[in-house]
C-alpha cells in the first residue's frame, strides 16, 4: 500500500547518516566519558556571549520570528560588505540547498552537476526534486577536476556545486579558479560555492569567493554558523546570490524556518570576535599537531584548509574506528563516501587531540604487536 502512495523515485533513497552520538557510545560500551571528533563541530563549544544571549532570549520562544530575518540579514550584510537584498538565511545551509534546487532546476528536464565524494545532500535533494545529478570523479590527490565537471554539463543545467574547502579531504582551491570555472558554464547554469569551512582556510582572501560576486552574475555563496560559531545545533546559514534570486527564494521560503533563538544566537555570534580568533588559533594549533603527530604514526595524511583532517592508517581504518569507539573516542569512517580505507577527525581542543593521539597510538601499537 504505501509504494502506491508515494513517489516511485523514493525508493531509491536512504535516510541520512550523520556521526554517531556520546550518549550512544556511552550506553554501547558503559563509559562514563566519551569525546566526539567526528562531525567538524567548534572545539571550543557555543561563544559565551551567545549562551548569555540565548539565556536572554529565552522567555521570547513564544513569539514567532519576523519572517525573513531582517535583523540578521541587515547585519550580516553590514558584516560581509554587501547588499542585504542579496542575503538569504536559512533553517542551515541545506535549506537555502533546497531552495535553490527548488526555484531553479526544472524537474524532468534539468540535470546538476557535482564532484564524487560530495556532500550528500546534494544529490538527494536534486533527486527529491526529479532532477538528474551527475558527478565527477575527483583527482587522486582530491583537486578539482574542473574540465571533467565542464564537460558534464549542458544547456540544461540549472546548478553546479563546489565546496570549497572540500569534505572529507579539506582541500581548497584558490578562488581565481572558481572565478575561471564561472565563465566556462553555460548561460543558464549558477555556481553555488558552499563555504561551509572557508573560515578555517588560510589565507581567507586568497579562497573565499565572497569578493567576486559583483563580477560574476552567476554565483552563489554559502555560509553556515555551524562550525566556525559553534551553532550546529541551532541550525544557521546563509546563501549570497543575486538580488533577483535572493528575492524569489525569500517568496517561497518557510517564512519562520529560522527560530526566533537561533536568529539572536547568529547576531551575538557576529559580536564576539574574541571567540571566533580563538576557534581560528586553536584550529590552526590543532590541524599542524595532529598532521604531524597522525604521521610520526604512520599514517597518510592529506593537507586540509578545513576543521578536520582525512588520514588513512597503516591498518584496517574500520578496525581503528571501532577500537577507537571502544576507548571512548568518536571520529568519522568514510565508507558512506566511497572510501572504506579512510578516515576523517574533526580538530578538537587541546586534552581532545592529546587524548585522540594517545588512543591511537596505542590501537596502532597493538596492532603492529599482532601482526
Amino acid at each position: 500500500m504505501t509504494k502506491v502512495l508515494v513517489r516511485p523515485e523514493m525508493a531509491g533513497f536512504k535516510p541520512y547518516s550523520p556521526g554517531l552520538s556520546i550518549d550512544e557510545i556511552k550506553k554501547r560500551y558503559g563509559l562514563p566519558r566519551v569525546i566526539k571528533m567526528a562531525s567538524n563541530e567548534n572545539p571550543l563549544g557555543t561563544s559565551p556571549v551567545v549562551q548569555e544571549r540565548l539565556k536572554n532570549m529565552s522567555p521570547m520562544a513564544f513569539r514567532y520570528a519576523q519572517a525573513g530575518s531582517p535583523a540578521l540579514t541587515e547585519r550580516l550584510a553590514a558584516h560581509l560588505g554587501v547588499p542585504a537584498s542579496c542575503v538569504v538565511a536559512g533553517n542551515g545551509s541545506d535549506e537555502i540547498i533546497d531552495l535553490l534546487l527548488r526555484v531553479v532546476a526544472r524537474p524532468g528536464v534539468d540535470n546538476v552537476v557535482a564532484f564524487s565524494p560530495c556532500f550528500s545532500i546534494y544529490d538527494v535533494q536534486s533527486r527529491l526534486c526529479g532532477v538528474e545529478f551527475r558527478q565527477a570523479k575527483l583527482n587522486a590527490d582530491f583537486s578539482f577536476p574542473f574540465d571533467q565537471l565542464v564537460s558534464l554539463t549542458d544547456e540544461n543545467t540549472a546548478l553546479v556545486f563546489v565546496t570549497n574547502p572540500d569534505n572529507p579531504s579539506g582541500h581548497a582551491c584558490p578562488a581565481a579558479d572558481l572565478v575561471a570555472l564561472a565563465s566556462r558554464l553555460p548561460a543558464r547554469t549558477l555556481l553555488v560555492v558552499d563555504e561551509a569551512y572557508i573560515d578555517f582556510a588560510e589565507p581567507l582572501d586568497v579562497f573565499s569567493m565572497l569578493p567576486h560576486l559583483d563580477a560574476i552574475p552567476n554565483l552563489v555563496v554559502l555560509r553556515t554558523f555551524s562550525k566556525m560559531h559553534g551553532l550546529a545545533g541551532l541550525r544557521l546559514g546563509y546563501g549570497v546570490m543575486p538580488e533577483w534570486l535572493a528575492d524569489l527564494l525569500l517568496r517561497v521560503k518557510l517564512p519562520f524556518s529560522v527560530n526566533i533563538l537561533a536568529e539572536q544566537a547568529g547576531l551575538a555570534a557576529l559580536e564576539d570576535d574574541i571567540f571566533v580568533s580563538q576557534t581560528l588559533r586553536v584550529v590552526s594549533e590543532g590541524r599542524r599537531l595532529l598532521e604531524r603527530e597522525l604521521s610520526a604514526l604512520g599514517c597518510k595524511v592529506w593537507p586540509s584548509q578545513a576543521n578536520f583532517l582525512m588520514f588513512e592508517p597503516p591498518m584496517d581504518a574500520r578496525v581503528l574506528f571501532e577500537a577507537l569507539l571502544a576507548l571512548g573516542v568518536i571520529i568519522r569512517p568514510l565508507g558512506s563516501y566511497g572510501m572504506p580505507e579512510k578516515l576523517r577527525v574533526s580538530i578538537g581542543n587541546e586534552e581532545e587531540n592529546l587524548e585522540f593521539l594517545t588512543k591511537t597510538a596505542e590501537v596502532l601499537r597493538g596492532h603492529d604487536r599482532h601482526s
